[in-house]
């Protein structure tokens, strides 16, 4: 016969189990986005393709997010989550070798990419082991990208470098944010989604290395 209190101890430990199932479904996805999104940013380097430009990129994004959020609870989510991260990968190889043709480009990119990879594993650890809650920073996230957005929008269609400085450091501090939100979501069960809990992740991930790496371009560069 069950107890009241074995009740609540099933559910506890079953909402447990699911959650660290969510957890690892979320890293183990990550980790293949980010391989295959490299895989595609290489074959963008080598080919030496074109960027789409900003109205391509921003419709190619914006589409395969809402067809990833629409069928994230299908298999057919995984197929969108690959679309998007591979099409973000192939935007990123022309980025790349804007600053690799830089005599110091080298050191550029790979300093962002070791600030971009200690960050996000700094911040997700602290995360992980305090188990602190970090739920409230969801309104000041969803305000401050959206106006860093629409910042960074003025910027490339009034040519402003200045502002586009601004919003680069903008968006590192709001990337560090919403990793330390995404990550606070999986571990209280605000987020039980694994496959969009992924493209946040990534789309941190992706934006802090692209800041840092526009920040150190423009005070590192040697050019």
């Amino acid at each position: 016969m069950n107890t009241p209190v074995n009740s609540v101890f099933e559910r506890s430990r079953t909402a447990v189990l699911e959650t660290n199932k969510v957890i690892r479904n979320t890293y183990s996805l990550l980790a293949m986005t980010l391989i295959f999104s490299a895989v595609t940013a290489g074959i963008s380097m080598v080919m030496n393709l074109p960027h789409p430009g900003i109205l391509l990129t921003l419709v190619g994004y914006f589409g395969l997010l809402y067809l990833t959020y629409r069928f994230r609870e299908q298999a057919l989510g995984l197929v969108f989550v690959f679309a998007l991260t591979g099409f973000l990968g192939y935007t990123l190889g022309p980025i790349l070798n804007k600053y690799l043709a830089m005599s110091n480009g080298a050191q550029i990119v790979m300093t962002a990419m070791g600030g971009t990879g200690a960050i996000f594993l700094g911040l997700s650890m602290y995360a992980l082991t305090s188990r602190k809650d970090f739920s409230f920073m969801g309104g000041f996230l969803m305000v401050g990208i959206l106006v860093a957005f629409l910042a960074g929008l003025g910027a490339v269609f009034l040519q402003m470098p200045g502002l586009s400085l601004a919003v680069s450091a903008m968006f590192i501090l709001l990337m560090a944010g919403l990793i330390l939100y995404e990550t606070s979501n999986l571990i209280h069960g605000g987020e039980t989604n694994y496959i969009m809990a992924t493209v946040s992740l990534y789309v941190a991930i992706f934006n802090l290395f692209t800041s840092l790496l526009h920040l150190l371009g423009v005070l590192g560069g040697d050019d």
